[in-house]
């Protein structure tokens, strides 16, 4: 399930809502061992995902570097050559 967080820290366009909280529901689902909560943890599964989130949104506000943020498409396309060499058949 981890495999699917991405690296969000020094991109432009900076990292959306949307991808911090799915980075933070993919780590959740990870710790739990479930990819959905029974209803009994239904709750404290919501409050956990919300948590991580903030915890990442401050970290992502907190970090500084020197290096020139990286480009979306040209990361994506570097992702897709390195896939189809993985999966080549």
């Amino acid at each position: 399930m981890c495999r699917n967080i991405r690296t969000l820290h020094n991109f432009e366009p900076p990292a959306t809502t949307d991808e911090v909280d799915a980075a933070a529901l993919q780590y959740v689902r990870k710790i739990a061992g479930a990819a959905k909560p029974s209803q009994a943890n239904a709750e404290v599964f919501e409050r956990a995902v919300a948590a991580v989130a903030e915890a990442t949104r401050e970290l992502l506000d907190g970090l500084t570097t020197t290096a020139p943020p990286k480009d979306r498409e040209v990361e994506a396309a570097k992702a897709r050559a390195r896939a189809e060499l993985r999966y080549a058949r």
